[in-house]
């Protein structure tokens, strides 16, 4: 019989499953990012006036933005989350980034291990509680990780210059990796995914990933959506889920 563990490497297609992310141009037209970055900027705008300092980014937006919800479920991103995963795949968190001359910061190494949930109930493998813009958050245990997959929607061209998103690939698959872990791995040759305007990156959670400062800071807005293939047990429900 064959282990959860065996299973659960088989969530994504071989693509995903073997080096933990994937690149698509041409998903979205420049009038899809416009329409985006126009809700979404409004939001951002609102925050960063609240904010006694200067954000690069604003959590929670399935519930803030009904175009978002829409773009998270739109069809042709239904299509390809279908092609590439054996279970039907839900939104559970957007999350909006922008560099820019007043907000250029570096990210090293390192895996999104927290996802957002409505309340906090113990249930054994959930651990690292914290609260972050108001939203509970919580590690989860490995094999709920395995089972996501992050849809990263570029609103401009990001390349080298302007902090594309670097990966180790196959990194996902050794699970959550400790600091000396995560310093060996990034020793090895990192992927730059340079992307189009309306192009996505598709990725494992687990994927070790990092982005340096823009050399050419203006805009790289890219809206980040998590996507779960199960619910949480013991009571647990997804906070943005939709």
């Amino acid at each position: 019989m064959n282990s959860e563990r065996e299973i659960q490497s088989r969530v994504f297609s071989n693509h995903l499953n073997e080096h933990g992310f994937e690149t698509l141009n041409g998903v979205f037209t420049f009038e899809d990012c416009d329409l985006l970055a126009e809700e979404i900027s409004a939001i951002y705008t609102h925050r960063q006036t609240t904010s006694r300092k200067k954000i690069g980014g604003v959590r929670n937006l399935l519930g803030q933005s009904r175009r978002v919800a829409d773009f998270a479920s739109a069809p042709k991103l239904k299509r390809i989350l279908s092609d590439r995963t054996d279970r039907p795949a839900f939104p559970v968190r957007a999350v909006f980034f922008d560099k820019t001359p007043d907000a250029n910061w570096l990210v090293p190494w390192h895996q999104d291990l927290t996802i957002s949930v409505s309340e906090k109930i113990s249930v054994a493998g959930f651990s690292g509680w914290s609260i972050k813009d108001d939203v509970l958050h919580v590690q989860p245990p490995r094999e709920i990780l395995e089972g996501m997959v992050v849809v990263r929607i570029h609103l401009d061209r990001c390349d080298a210059a302007n902090g594309a998103l670097r990966v180790i690939s196959g990194s996902h698959l050794h699970g959550k990796l400790s600091a000396a872990q995560i310093a060996e791995k990034a020793k090895q040759r990192a992927v730059v995914c340079e992307i189009a305007q309306g192009g996505i990156l598709l990725m494992s959670p687990l994927l070790l990933h990092s982005s340096s400062p823009a050399e050419t800071p203006s805009h790289r807005r890219v809206l980040h959506i998590d996507y779960a293939t199960q619910n949480l047990p013991g009571g647990l429900r997804w906070f943005e889920a939709t």
